[in-house]
């Protein structure tokens, strides 16, 4: 996998800048609304989810249509209105799969540089920069060839490690669905925190620090610890500051039936009567 990485970032180096300095800004300037305010906004948070990854689906889907990702972003975001709740509860239940698929398998996805044929571009000269249509394309090929990597490993999975992917995943919605206010500042911590370690992947990535590969060749326990220790304080944080609002008691009169708000008289506007 460290060659994938190295392959990409050495590609990604001759993007233009703005290809890497608008969407790494906007990730980290989201993840961190996300990230500390999520839980008082989690309609928008859905909705926005929603087009994300409706998007992406009908992108890949329909054959990298366009037209085919627009309309899918469309229908994304109107799935994360109508269905809020359980948006983010499978959403949460999908991150928490996904984190677990990444665990079992890891040695498997390590030793995965063979299992295809990395993309060829030409190698712009050094004052030369791709230009976006050839981004699109670029990123395109590489989530492709990554999707066939990751389609290689899933054929070689061992039945239990499904298994205890499959264990995960019914464990988190069922927090979701009791434990609806923690599985929401979860949710939206986890997504946060993911989005500002993109956008600053991004922005590294422009000024050619090569973050991938660091962080591939590091301890990876310690960008584990980070990465935890952000979102148990999102997620600590969004419960204790959106607290729900007290419910208001109606008055009850000794005899037992609510009391009901005194008629207020109307005022008497002395320029009508």
């Amino acid at each position: 996998m460290l060659e994938f990485i190295q392959h990409f970032e050495q590609i990604a180096a001759r993007f233009r800048p703005v290809v890497l300095i608008v969407p790494g800004l906007a990730a980290v300037l989201l993840g961190l609304f996300i990230w500390l305010g999520g839980l008082r906004f989690r309609r928008f948070i859905a909705v926005v989810i929603g087009a994300v990854i409706g998007g992406v689906c009908g992108f890949f889907a329909a054959g990298r249509n366009v037209t085919a990702a627009l309309v899918s972003t469309g229908v994304g975001a109107g799935l994360g209105v109508i269905f809020k709740k359980i948006f983010i509860i499978i959403l949460t239940a999908a991150i928490a799969a996904l984190a677990g698929f990444v665990v079992l398998n890891w040695p498997a996805i390590e030793n995965a540089d063979n299992l295809k044929q990395f993309p060829e571009y030409r190698t712009p000269n050094d004052n030369e920069h791709f230009d976006i249509r050839e981004v699109v394309e670029i990123m395109t090929e590489y989530t492709a060839a990554l999707s066939d990597i990751l389609r290689e490993v899933c054929s070689q999975m061992p039945s239990r490690n499904w298994a205890v992917i499959a264990a995960i995943g019914v464990i988190f919605i069922a927090a979701g669905l009791f434990l609806w206010r923690i599985t929401s500042a979860f949710c939206c911590s986890v997504v946060g925190t993911i989005l500002i370690f993109a956008g600053m992947i991004l922005l590294l990535l422009y000024k050619g620090s090569e973050p991938l590969s660091s962080i591939y060749r590091s301890t990876s326990w310690y960008y584990i610890a980070v990465f935890a220790a952000m979102i148990a304080f999102g997620t600590i944080e969004q419960l204790l500051l959106f607290r729900p609002a007290p419910k208001k008691a109606k008055a009850v009169s000794p005899s037992g039936k609510q009391k009901q708000a005194p008629e207020v008289p109307e005022r008497v506007n002395w320029r009508t009567s």
